[in-house]
């Protein structure tokens, strides 16, 4: 071997090390910058929150638990919130809601303690809660945080044990980047959770609602492939008024969409959207989504 060439290849194999070791190291500080995080005890007081048993406060919070805020959808806590579905991202890991009747976890927390939960994401020890996207709905009033909280204790119990749930060193990289948020309690300002307008049809309260629409769909909601997911996930697709996203398109082709789960082309969403619970939106959350969503800056798609 030439001597000139064999210097190169050392070069090369020597910056090919370089950056194995170097990726190494951002792995090893990212993880465990994640588990320092999830480890930290957070000092939030327990709200006072009194239990109703009115019907028509409890017909509200069911409404807000299987919509606005979905903990009774399937990829949550299911409809009878005894667990959800079994999620598996390739190598983000494996994830499942847990059993919150009274016979899971319902049986552990107080009431005081849910409303911390959904209001700022801190679990009972005061660690973050890990995965649960509280910080997409915990604008909501209180009047609707204590309905929806005595709406989930009229549910029977349960006894299902919870599914597994299991983290990737990927899906820990990525929250510490902000592409994934696993760790919400470090993402929620705790000395002033932003609670949104009454609801009316309007931007400003769904911009409140779109929230939910930015874990999926990218913090500019022009969709794109999520990082680290596996290759046969959907695409979350563009929510933007851009030509590649819902230029054109009137309410009653997005009211439509909401209630069959099918868009203007005719196509069926892919199951990874919330349907079930896009489908019973009312009529104001519907209009206000709509308007907050034609607001937005046109943006490409993949831009997330």
């Amino acid at each position: 071997m030439k001597p000139i060439v064999k210097r190169v290849l050392q070069g090369a194999l020597g910056l090919v090390g370089l950056v194995v070791v170097g990726g190494g190291s951002f792995v090893a500080y990212q993880v465990h910058a994640f588990s320092s995080s999830i480890d930290k005890v957070y000092d939030v007081p327990l709200p006072t929150i009194t239990r109703t048993a009115d019907a028509a406060a409890l017909e509200r919070g069911r409404h807000v638990g299987e919509t606005i805020a979905p903990c009774a959808v399937s990829d949550c806590h299911g409809s009878n919130l005894a667990g959800g579905a079994l999620i598996e991202v390739g190598p983000l890991g494996r994830f499942s809601g847990p059993n919150i009747t009274s016979s899971g976890l319902g049986a552990v927390y107080s009431d005081a303690e849910l409303a911390r939960l959904v209001r700022h994401a801190v679990k009972r020890d005061g660690r973050t809660v890990r995965f649960m996207p509280a910080h997409e709905f915990n604008w909501i009033s209180e009047e609707d945080l204590t309905n929806v909280i005595s709406w989930a204790r009229t549910m029977p119990g349960v006894q299902k044990p919870n599914g597994p749930f299991e983290l990737g060193l990927l899906a820990k990289v990525l929250d510490r980047l902000d592409m994934i948020p696993i760790d919400v309690a470090r993402r929620i300002d705790h000395s002033h959770v932003e609670l949104a307008p009454p609801p009316t049809p309007t931007v400003a309260y769904g911009a409140f609602i779109g929230r939910q629409c930015t874990g999926c769909h990218g913090a500019t909601l022009s969709g794109g492939p999520i990082p680290g997911a596996p290759p046969e996930m959907a695409v979350p697709l563009n929510l933007t008024p851009h030509e590649t996203g819902l230029k054109g398109w009137t309410f009653e082709d997005f009211k439509r969409l909401l209630e069959t789960g099918i868009n203007k082309k005719g196509k069926k969403l892919d199951p990874m959207m919330p349907t079930a619970a896009l489908a019973k939106f009312n009529e104001t959350e519907m209009r206000a989504t709509f308007a907050y969503l034609a607001s937005l800056p046109p943006r490409a798609f993949g831009g997330r």
